[in-house]
């Protein structure tokens, strides 16, 4: 569906000879946008390479649901890796939100950013009580939560759940216009965006860090950002998550008054769990039917069974709609044992950065990620960053 949309081409240098920068930042995608973004902000001379266009990757398959709430609730988190660690990724995780509606009105980016709220049902993962306690617990750190029971939510919203967290602190948003505006403001910054070129050796040295690409093509760099997404070269962690397959939808759009209240964003404590928002000409967009099944040509030809079976479960949710396939796609994301991503200096690779397995929350952790990465090349400490590794 975004490739449908305007403003999101970015212009590119094909022809790549030898480059030299501060930092060069491998994937041209959300992630690799913002970080580059940044760090030319920041005043660093920065190169950006991608193995295909900018912003064609998982960023083109993104439902850009952008919210503070991880995968993993906070009470589940706190079970994990203790409740401290886990209030600070969530805080720090809210507070993102803030920076990117900050960073999109600084500089006027126009990608749909709408805030919204998050309407999280219950399911067969976590019932009514859980959701209860863990709003409960939110509350304890200032987290902007209200639990509604079965009765206040068929009242507010028409749907019938035992029960539903209802949340400020999320928002909605074009994904590639959003990556296409910030590379674009990092190349009037002094940012070289090359494509396609694909780098197939890294050889990290004392000083920097030699990268080779597949036509022999070296960028020499003081330091190397690796924003790829799901397709990790050789010399990045693999083991630290798995890859699963998601598919969405878009739906014709829908009369103002057949969508829900507040237009909030809607998923559910389910494994696998349907997710829901809507866009600014009404659609319903939805994703979900999650399987570890990541074989590309299968989970393409899935597309049309999942989306039909996605269909049916937006309509058991919200009867009494008209609706349409107008978009079908299948994505993936990382899944990750907390639902963390892995932000992170590589251990084996001197003057590498890792941004990888940004899992459900992939914007949201993308704009941490941002800022994680700007202190590590200038030599400061993020004071969230052990949280990522």
């Amino acid at each position: 569906m975004w490739a449908d949309t305007p403003r999101i081409s970015v212009r590119h240098r094909a022809r790549l000879a030898h480059e030299k920068c501060d930092v060069a930042v491998i994937g041209a995608g959300i992630s690799g946008a913002l970080a580059a973004l940044k760090l030319a902000e920041d005043g660093h001379d920065v190169v950006v390479v991608d193995r295909r266009a900018p912003c064609r990757g998982s960023t083109l398959a993104s439902t850009a649901m952008i919210q503070f709430e991880l995968d993993t609730t906070l009470s589940d988190l706190a079970d994990r890796i203790g409740a401290p660690a886990a209030e600070r990724a969530y805080l720090r995780s809210f507070r993102a939100l803030d920076t990117l509606e900050s960073l999109i009105r600084r500089l006027d980016l126009g990608c749909g950013w709408k805030r919204r709220k998050a309407l999280y049902l219950a399911g067969d993962q976590h019932g009514f009580r859980a959701l209860r306690s863990e709003v409960a617990y939110r509350a304890k750190i200032g987290l902007p939560s209200e639990y509604l029971d079965s009765g206040a939510l068929a009242e507010a919203f028409g749907i019938d759940r035992t029960g539903a967290i209802l949340s400020e602190g999320a928002a909605e948003v074009n994904p590639v216009q959003l990556a296409a505006g910030c590379l674009r403001e990092a190349q009037r910054r002094g940012a070289r965006i090359y494509a396609p070129h694909d780098v197939k050796r890294v050889d990290p040295h004392r000083k920097g860090v030699r990268l080779e690409t597949a036509e022999g093509i070296v960028i020499a760099a003081r330091r190397a950002v690796f924003a790829t997404g799901y397709e990790v070269i050789d010399g990045m962690p693999r083991n630290r998550f798995e890859i699963i397959s998601t598919w969405a939808l878009a739906t014709n759009p829908q009369p103002a008054d057949a969508l829900w209240p507040e237009r909030c964003l809607i998923w559910e404590a389910s494994d696998p769990y349907l997710y829901m928002r809507t866009t600014h000409d009404n659609r319903i967009l939805a994703g979900g039917e999650d399987s570890r099944l990541n074989d590309a040509d299968r989970r393409d030809a899935a597309i049309s069974n999942k989306a039909a079976r996605l269909l049916e479960k937006i309509a058991a949710l919200l009867p009494g709609r008209r609706l349409e396939i107008d978009y079908a796609w299948a994505g993936a994301f990382a899944d990750s044992p907390t639902g963390l991503p892995l932000l992170s200096p590589v251990p084996d690779l001197k003057n590498c950065f890792a941004v990888l397995g940004c899992g459900g929350n992939g914007i949201t952790f993308s704009v941490i990620a941002a800022e994680i990465v700007a202190a590590w090349v200038d030599g400061r400490r993020d004071p969230d960053a052990d949280l990522f590794r």
